[in-house]
């Protein structure tokens, strides 16, 4: 069996008594070393709450295909197409109609049509539903697009009658899903459907590696430790290494932003999954540290959330996360061509810049000044220093988009010119 260790599962949960498994389920795909979202139909809210999903997943809950919020975060195509496969348990037989037929009037069936990964279903209702020929006929219709089914099992059901119906275990599910992953899940488009043009220009041909947003480092279940960053200047860079040719990994810790068009986006909550994430997507040509990453994490994060008492205020000891642009800097193996750092000051700008740079062994440093009241920090525009072991470098202020598309083309002729100027 292969092992869903690193894998991503979009479980989608609808609105039967079996949806208690669903639970299970999440907890035994974790365990594995799994990550699981979650997606709950209205329906399946009656029978398991949002809060128990995402306490158990240890991530956002979806149930609205027409959240602002959401949408912007974390839209239903770019949901559909960031997991590796995608999980119905239980799957209803108003689901499974709705996949059979193409509907899509909510968030989980939208996702369900929109998706470019295989599906896999484990069927659970009523045994007079599930032996019903219209149930029979989607089921079949199902197999023949590809769907893959794990049951329903025979037994004893909620309504107090015996037969088949009844979803399979959850154990049951977890191998069904390594089954899964023994063949490639990902759902080639037909040949004859036209694709985009690849993008020319000085960075064609090139890997581009940004990360960019802030990182939560948690402290309970609902705080954690942050910072203001709010991933536009990140982001713009991807946008302008994309127009310049490059093919672009985008790292992104929690923001509000939409996904940039023909970016591979890879979303992350903390240091270490960045890291992680960084470390997956090399090698690359360029990298470029945009992101704000915390540089402390709380040393045991609480199970439950801490309460005001009488022993008065908690106290809990920090370590530091990983130090992503130095072991990037500094690899033996994987260093890209170009490495690029970010310094965000509120003092001593430059200087601290400098200090940076010596210490992370990268070749430049986008130094800025983010104390109170530039309006950095959040805001559209930027002022930037490009410092190096020899030259620094001072651009006037401009928008972050324009300072983005500035500063790739000066990486693009650092990449392109013999021996990267440093």
């Amino acid at each position: 069996m292969a092992s869903v260790r690193d894998k991503k599962i979009l479980l989608v949960i609808g609105g039967g008594i079996a949806a208690y498994k669903a639970l299970e389920l999440i907890r035994r795909l974790r365990e594995r070393g799994a990550s699981v979202r979650g997606v709950l139909t209205s329906a399946a809210k009656n029978f398991v709450t949002p809060l128990s999903v995402a306490s158990l997943s240890g991530q956002k809950v979806f149930d609205d295909l027409f959240n602002l919020t959401d949408e912007a975060e974390m839209g239903h195509i770019e949901l559909s197409r960031d997991a590796d496969l995608i999980v119905v348990a239980p799957a209803t037989a108003d689901l499974l109609a709705k996949q059979a037929h193409g509907l899509a009037n909510d968030m989980a069936s939208t996702l369900l049509l929109a998706t470019d990964k295989k599906v896999l279903v484990a069927p659970a209702m009523n045994l007079r539903m599930w032996l019903h020929p219209a149930t029979q006929r989607n089921v079949a219709q199902l197999k023949q697009d590809g769907v893959l089914f794990i049951g329903p099992d025979n037994g004893e059901m909620a309504c107090g009658e015996f037969g088949p119906g009844r979803m399979a275990e959850p154990l049951a599910i977890v191998a069904a899903i390594e089954q899964a992953f023994e063949a490639e899940t990902a759902l080639i488009l037909p040949a004859n459907v036209p694709q985009r043009p690849t993008p020319t220009g000085p960075l064609s041909g090139k890997h581009v590696v940004i990360t960019s947003g802030p990182t939560h480092e948690p402290i309970d279940p609902v705080r954690y430790i942050a910072n203001r960053s709010s991933g536009k200047q990140g982001y713009a860079l991807a946008v302008a290494a994309r127009a310049a040719g490059a093919e672009v990994t985008l790292v992104s810790g929690p923001v509000n932003l939409p996904a940039p068009e023909g970016i591979k986006i890879l979303r992350v909550e903390t240091a270490r999954e960045m890291f992680e994430s960084v470390e997956a997507a090399l090698p690359a040509d360029l990298f470029i540290a945009a992101a704000a990453v915390a540089d402390w994490r709380v040393a045991g994060e609480a199970d439950q959330k801490i309460k005001k008492g009488a022993l008065g205020n908690p106290s809990f000891s920090l370590v530091e996360n990983p130090d992503i642009l130095a072991s990037v800097s500094k690899s033996a193996d994987k260093r890209p061509k170009i490495v690029i750092g970010f310094a965000a000051e509120t003092e001593k700008v430059i200087a601290h810049a400098q200090a940076k740079l010596a210490r992370k062994g990268c070749d430049l440093i986008v130094a800025n000044d983010v104390a109170p009241g530039t309006g950095v920090m959040g805001g559209n525009r930027n002022t930037v220093h490009l410092v190096t072991p020899n030259n620094v470098t001072s651009w006037p202020e401009m928008s972050k988009d324009e300072v983005a598309t500035r500063l790739i083309t000066h990486f693009a002729e650092m990449l392109n010119t013999t021996g990267a100027q440093k």
